[in-house]
């Protein structure tokens, strides 16, 4: 009888519905990786974009809009990088639970010191953030930063899963730290290199190795540079030359090209983030890859 009455328990227990993944809605790449690092198994993560898509310029999708209606948590950049895009997406999902200032809704921005702030707001000088560049992520402490502030609203939404979440994230940090070591260590000889970029990308990633921006090839933001424009650029190379010119893979490479051709210098593709080049494929080999092509290029005569 005894024994029945066990078997019937433990039938009982494993009829139980099992508890059910938290499902994340990342915008970018970067925080989906991020997301998977953390949650593991106990997530299940859509990530809105590619590696070769342009961040600030997706369509809102009715994809999108689905996969956000059933979400119970967004994880986005936030400092403007999605405004032309996201809310769109977020109000038509009907999800109250992910709007703004719900907790299934989270902006990594919010969690990092913002670069580049600007001190007077005017949309004639091109994709201008009032927040400041969004483009937090190329800066591996950034990363840490966010993947805490990020477990924590993880937990306050599944807390029943709170441990494997904390674990996962002290998992994930020892190995981080231990990597950003290791990646500051390689990319000693970048520090104090002059390097041109094609979009203002790299502000956080110029800040963390020393390397110092010499210039932009977009003349604002955002808007294509003319060839009068990239001749003058040309010209300030001269007087005062730069090592590389930087261009982030999403964008097309005809002015980096141009430039690198004339002034004789490597053009160099970074991934940007996970899945911007083939050898990105996680978090860890963004930031290998980023690394190895930097070095590459100044290796390069």
């Amino acid at each position: 009888m005894k024994k029945l009455l066990f078997l019937g328990f433990i039938s009982a227990i494993l009829a139980l519905p099992a508890h059910a993944a938290l499902k994340i809605f990342a915008t970018v790449p970067e925080w989906g990786a991020l997301a998977q690092e953390i949650g593991g198994s106990r997530v299940s993560v859509y990530t809105a974009t590619t590696g070769l898509q342009d961040p600030h310029r997706v369509d809102a999708k009715p994809s999108l809009i689905a996969r956000a209606r059933s979400a119970q948590l967004v994880v986005a950049t936030g400092a403007e990088l999605e405004i032309g895009w996201l809310p769109v997406v977020l109000r038509e999902s009907g999800n109250r639970e992910i709007q703004p200032g719900r907790p299934g809704y989270f902006e990594a921005a919010g969690v990092v010191a913002m670069r580049d702030v600007p001190q007077v707001l005017d949309r004639a000088h091109g994709d201008v953030h009032a927040g400041g560049n969004p483009h937090i992520q190329m800066d591996p402490r950034n990363i840490l930063k966010v993947a805490e502030s990020l477990t924590a609203r993880m937990v306050e939404l599944d807390p029943v899963e709170a441990m494997a979440y904390r674990s996962g994230l002290q998992e994930f940090s020892v190995k981080w730290q231990a990597a950003i070591q290791r990646w500051q260590k390689e990319a000693a000889s970048l520090k104090g290199i002059p390097v041109l970029v094609q979009h203002d990308a790299f502000s956080y990633l110029n800040a963390w190795l020393g390397m110092k921006q010499a210039g932009v090839l977009e003349p604002k933001p955002g808007v294509e540079p003319s060839g009068a424009f990239l001749a003058d650029m040309l010209a300030r190379q001269q007087a005062q030359p730069a090592r590389m010119v930087l261009r982030p893979a999403y964008q097309y490479d005809t002015p980096a090209r141009w430039m690198a051709e004339r002034a004789k210098i490597p053009a160099v593709t970074l991934p940007f983030t996970v899945g911007g080049t083939p050898e990105a494929s996680d978090l860890f080999s963004l930031f290998d890859d980023t690394i190895r092509r930097l070095l590459a290029g100044l290796q390069q005569k």
